[in-house]
């Protein structure tokens, strides 16, 4: 069979769009000068103010630092969890859309799905960390002589964190549902952006050598085994969005 010209199926799609009823209507503009808008200095990103709570009771709060400090605990390069932000972080997305589900629907019927379908519950974020953090108080005062969690020692922390993970504290829903929440929200924001609350200094990024929200760092893709030279860059360091 013979090859299609390129050049008349080309000339036949100008034509094609030259008659049709769009092109009566479009009316074309010749832009000099430069560009009429300014890509995204209209909404650039807020940084998160690293003082005080938005979602989490001071109680909540306290817990969830300590369990984020036992997850990723501190060593002497890097900040543990806590001191990194990943508390915080996870505080402004509960405050947020996030919590609150807004991009997913919740209406239900609300039944056990496979691994690949995500969570199927009816609470959204941040009633599942409000429900599970009572329930955790609870079994831990219960557990350990009126002890919250974050008053317990190291070891009785990585005990409770170990009967999270297999599910044998009764928090109420699907057995071991919320260490997986927590684990990844403070993963999340250990490795997140500065904005978010998390990776206070780039601590996470510099651990790793990861270069940030550079523009182009290509020269550098194929170099393995080579640490990269250059501090991280935040989105929040573009000029356009400095004050």
């Amino acid at each position: 069979m013979a090859r299609p010209d390129r050049r008349k199926v080309l000339s036949a799609m100008g034509l094609a769009l030259a008659t049709s009823p769009i092109s009566t209507r479009a009316r074309a503009a010749v832009i000099e000068g430069g560009m009429p808008w300014t890509p995204d200095r209209t909404q650039p990103p807020q940084p998160v103010d690293p003082k005080g709570w938005r979602y989490f009771t001071q109680e909540e709060a306290e817990a969830v630092e300590a369990l984020v400090d036992r997850l990723i605990p501190p060593d002497p390069e890097t900040p543990g969890g806590k001191d990194i932000g990943c508390a915080v972080f996870i505080d402004r997305q509960l405050a947020g859309p996030y919590g609150s589900a807004e991009a997913l629907y919740m209406s239900g019927p609300f039944h056990d799905g496979t691994k690949q379908q995500g969570p199927q519950a009816h609470d959204p974020p941040a009633v599942h960390y409000r429900k599970a953090l009572a329930a955790l108080d609870k079994y831990c005062r219960g557990s350990f002589g009126d002890k919250p969690f974050a008053g317990l020692s190291d070891q009785q922390k990585d005990q409770v964190i170990g009967d999270l993970e297999s599910g044998k504290v009764p928090l109420g829903g699907k057995p071991g549902s919320f260490f997986k929440q927590l684990l990844k929200d403070t993963q999340q924001g250990f490795f997140a952006d500065p904005v978010y609350g998390g990776n206070r200094g780039m601590a996470a990024w510099k651990m790793i050598g990861f270069p940030g929200a550079r523009y182009d760092y290509t020269d550098w893709v194929d170099r393995h085994n080579e640490r990269y030279p250059h501090p991280p860059v935040s989105i929040g360091d573009h000029p356009d969005w400095k004050g």
